[in-house]
């Protein structure tokens, strides 16, 4: 295993130091690690699923379709807070169908790559999440 560290300066003109000993990972869209300044604000985000502003579960068995609302979620609220999506420090998706998130998470990887953004990421699989029906729901930490 080779440390391929690179810096790779942000939307916002801060520095990222992204730290990736090896590039399996790179297809997911995600760093291993970063090392960025200090950050003078930090929003953290509460677990958002595929839900309307009603609170209605969207995309019932679909969960490319959950993953994709469930992201337009916390994108929404990361641009309420004056952020966006290279602003996020982490960001962890909890799903009770593992296979069924790697299958659909293309639908995150483009919002990524249009970004330019490579947080450090995990997949947690669950039992149960808090709304019958939802298959994901995704936290997220930002900083600018």
């Amino acid at each position: 295993m080779t440390n391929t560290t690179a810096a790779v300066p942000h939307q916002s003109h801060r520095s990222v130091q992204r730290i990736n000993p090896s590039t399996w990972n790179s297809g997911f869209r995600y760093d291993q690690a970063q090392l960025r300044p200090m950050p003078k604000q930090l929003l953290t985000l509460a677990g958002q699923g595929p839900v309307s502003v009603d609170g209605e579960l969207l995309h019932a068995g679909d969960v490319a379709g959950q993953l994709a609302a469930a992201f337009a979620n916390v994108e929404e609220l990361l641009a309420l807070g004056g952020m966006d999506l290279g602003d996020v420090l982490s960001m962890t998706a909890y799903t009770t169908d593992v296979d069924g998130a790697l299958a659909g998470y293309g639908a995150i990887i483009a919002r990524l790559d249009a970004a330019g953004a490579t947080p450090p990421a995990t997949l947690v699989g669950v039992t149960q999440l808090a709304i019958p029906g939802m298959q994901v729901e995704i936290t997220v930490s930002a900083g600018r």
